[in-house]
């Protein structure tokens, strides 16, 4: 069992910047990758980020890329999401997922562990 904990949501304003946490616990694997989703109020959850287990290679949704950065410290267990000039369309519950493995994963389906989830929310 792998616990995911996130941490580093809160309450900003458009064009501001913030950082995700998600420190991994319990069963531990020798690679593994990980992802970020989020979860807006009345809609599915989407893709954001993945990263593999070097850290390597990363892929991003097109909403995202170019203003946030997935990286992870594997000596803490510990992947970021780095989100910079926000924007309301932002605001969504954000959740980071495990999966043991090589490559990074873009579908949900595709992991084994979810975090509880931060929420992030961008005023205009």
């Amino acid at each position: 069992q792998v616990q995911l904990v996130e941490s580093g949501g809160g309450l900003v304003q458009a064009g501001d910047s913030l950082r995700l946490s998600c420190a991994a616990s319990g069963r531990t694997f020798s690679r593994y990758a990980m992802g970020w989703f989020r979860q807006a109020p009345g809609k599915e959850r989407e893709f954001v980020a993945a990263i593999n287990w070097s850290g390597g290679f990363t892929y991003y949704a097109d909403s995202v890329k170019g203003r946030f950065t997935i990286s992870r410290d594997n000596a803490k267990n510990t992947v970021y999401l780095q989100m910079n000039s926000l924007k309301p369309e932002d605001t969504a519950d954000y959740y980071c997922a495990f999966k043991g493995g090589l490559a990074y994963y873009t579908r949900i389906g595709d992991y084994d562990y979810w975090g509880q989830g931060t929420q992030v929310t961008v005023s205009s």
